[in-house]
């Protein structure tokens, strides 16, 4: 995967905390951050699965039937 550079800013605490973490497990600050920024995703692919189920089941989400839009788009 393409390496991209981000530039970000954090509070102090927050960066302190980032540096004593990747120290104590011997990485670098930025593999610290990607997998933490991995775990967060995960989570809230789960919260927006949660989320989209319940506004399903609520009806305030429509859901099609692949087959009848796979019919409608001539596929």
């Amino acid at each position: 995967m393409a390496t991209v550079k981000k530039l970000i800013s954090l509070e102090s605490g927050v960066a302190q905390e980032l540096e004593m973490v990747a120290k104590t497990l011997n990485l670098a600050q930025r593999e610290v951050v990607e997998r933490a920024l991995d775990f967060y995703f995960d989570h809230t692919d789960t919260v927006i699965a949660q989320k989209l189920s319940k506004e399903i089941e609520e009806g305030t989400q429509q859901v099609h039937d692949a087959d009848d839009i796979f019919e409608e788009l001539g596929l």
